[in-house]
């Protein structure tokens, strides 16, 4: 059974598990995360079963937190993933989140990410949070406008070199 992080009025956060293949695959090839976020090569369940341990379980070893499967609890169906990242070009965790495109619009990103702010300070000590995201894409800007986070910089992405925005809660 997977650890629950929180809830919220319509959503349960959870931590990943090999079960999620099919959802993360799903996510992982969804048009705007191979056009926002980055082609993970996910092609087969098995490689979305290793991204799950590689990538998510593994933060949450290594980091104590990560990114965490978001789903509807009236039907307990996966529709996004949620959470903290440590990279090493920031300077501090940043917050990312996805969702998948049928669920779009309907106010989940925003209601899970707040949870995940809220969470991230009163139980994990994180008061600075960043974000990035690609100068094209605007659905995450506006939402983390929304969230109190305000443009800071331009960052580049190390492996593709690519100019990102990057965002703070602090000003």
């Amino acid at each position: 059974m997977a650890k629950i992080i929180l809830n919220t009025q319509r959503l349960t956060l959870r931590e990943a598990e090999s079960s999620d293949n099919q959802f993360i695959y799903s996510l992982l090839n969804s048009p705007k995360w191979i056009k926002y976020i980055g082609d993970r090569n996910i092609k087969t369940l098995k490689n979305a079963e290793n991204y799950i341990n590689d990538k998510l379980i593994n933060s949450y070893k290594t980091n104590g937190f990560g990114l965490y499967v978001y789903e509807l609890k009236e039907s307990n169906k996966p529709i996004g993933i949620c959470g903290f990242i440590k990279r090493d070009y920031l300077d501090s965790v940043d917050i990312g989140f996805a969702l998948l495109p049928e669920h779009e619009r309907k106010g989940y990103t925003f209601e899970i990410s707040a949870a995940v702010l809220t969470f991230g300070k009163q139980t994990l000590g994180i008061n600075k949070v960043v974000a990035i995201t690609t100068k094209d894409n605007l659905a995450s800007q506006e939402l983390l406008k929304k969230m109190g986070f305000s443009f800071q910089s331009y960052v580049n992405e190390p492996e593709t070199d690519e100019e990102l925005l990057l965002y703070s809660n602090e000003s």
